[in-house]
C-alpha cells in the first residue's frame, strides 16, 4: 500500500494572498475542512505545509491557503502539482470501500476457474457505481462494475481481486 493518498490537484494561484485553486479528488470535499497539512513533491521529495484555510467555490473546487506561501508568484509554483496526505491521516473508509489508489495496479482473476483476466488501470466514477477499467492481456480492455455480484472479493495487502463475470461481459 502507498504511505501517501493523492487528494488533490492544484489548478492554479487563486487570488492575491498566495492561496491555490484545488480539483479535489475525493467524493467528498468537506473532508479538506479537517486538514492541517499537506504534502507536494518538489524535486523528488516530499514537503509538507499547514494548511491556514480552506474555502469551497460551488462544492467542486477547493482553494488553500498554505502557510509560507504568501504570493501569487509562489502559489504559482503549485500549479499541476498533486496534493497529498500520509495515509494515517487520510479518512477512514467504511468496509467494502477502498482508496483508488489501492485499487489501480490489482490483478484482477475470474472468481470460477482461476485465470488472470490482467490488471486494473484506471477508475470510473459514474453516478450509480464505479466501474474498474480492467487491462486484459490481449491489450483490450474490460469494463468491471463495482457491484457486490460482479466483485466477490479484493485482497487489498496482495493486490488481488476475483470476480464473477456475468455473461456478456468478455
Amino acid at each position: 500500500m502507498r504511505e501517501y493518498i493523492t487528494i488533490g490537484k492544484v489548478l492554479c494561484p487563486w487570488g492575491v494572498k498566495g492561496q491555490v485553486k484545488v480539483e479535489p479528488l475525493t467524493d467528498d470535499i468537506t473532508r479538506y475542512q479537517k486538514l492541517k497539512s499537506i504534502f507536494v513533491e518538489e524535486d523528488s521529495a516530499l514537503k509538507a505545509y499547514d494548511v491556514e484555510s480552506v474555502i469551497f467555490l460551488k462544492k467542486r473546487f477547493v482553494v488553500l491557503k498554505l502557510q509560507g506561501i504568501d504570493t501569487v508568484d509562489s502559489a504559482e509554483s503549485f500549479r499541476d502539482r498533486y496534493i497529498m496526505v500520509h495515509r494515517k491521516d487520510a479518512v477512514k473508509l467504511p468496509e467494502g470501500h477502498y482508496f483508488i489508489c489501492d485499487i489501480i495496479g490489482m490483478e484482477v482473476y475470474n472468481e470460477e476457474d482461476g485465470t488472470l483476466l490482467g490488471r486494473i488501470k484506471d477508475v470510473m466514477k459514474t453516478g450509480a457505481n464505479d466501474v474498474y477499467v480492467v487491462e486484459l492481456e490481449s491489450g483490450r480492455e474490460l469494463l468491471i462494475p463495482a457491484i457486490r455480484e460482479v466483485v466477490k472479493s479484493i485482497d487489498i495487502e496482495n493486490k488481488k481481486m476475483a470476480v464473477k463475470l456475468m455473461e456478456g461481459m468478455l
